[in-house]
């Protein structure tokens, strides 16, 4: 695993990971986010990977939109073939190349916070 420079406390990670849920509970349906995004905005911009870790390993975040995090080029979770289901369930299209019309689809947290 990468050494971060930037370590957190432990104090610091429980924040983290409360910032994350809460940000992702507010993805708009047919909207994406970015890993990095969410890491950025919760303070920890060298932290996306942490934000993937933190929404498949918390309790309770299966039922937050966790589906809408995708990352910087669109391509969904590996070996979550539900997620792509999910996302065109709500109107989100994917280019030819399988991944997310970034261009269409790219909620912005920042933008509207």
């Amino acid at each position: 695993m990468k050494d971060y420079p930037d370590k957190m406390t432990v104090e610091q990670a429980r924040r983290f990971g409360e910032d994350v849920l809460n940000i992702v509970s507010q993805i708009p349906r047919g909207k994406v986010t970015t890993y990095g995004y969410i890491a950025a905005l919760a303070g920890w911009p060298s932290h996306s990977r942490m934000v993937g870790r933190t929404l498949r390993y918390t309790p309770g975040a299966a039922e937050l939109p966790c589906h809408r995090v995708v990352n910087k080029e669109g391509r969904t979770a590996p070996g979550w073939s539900r997620q792509r289901t999910l996302l065109e369930e709500e109107g989100v299209v994917f280019k030819s190349n399988g991944h997310v019309d970034m261009q269409r689809h790219l909620w912005e947290p920042w933008q509207i916070m």
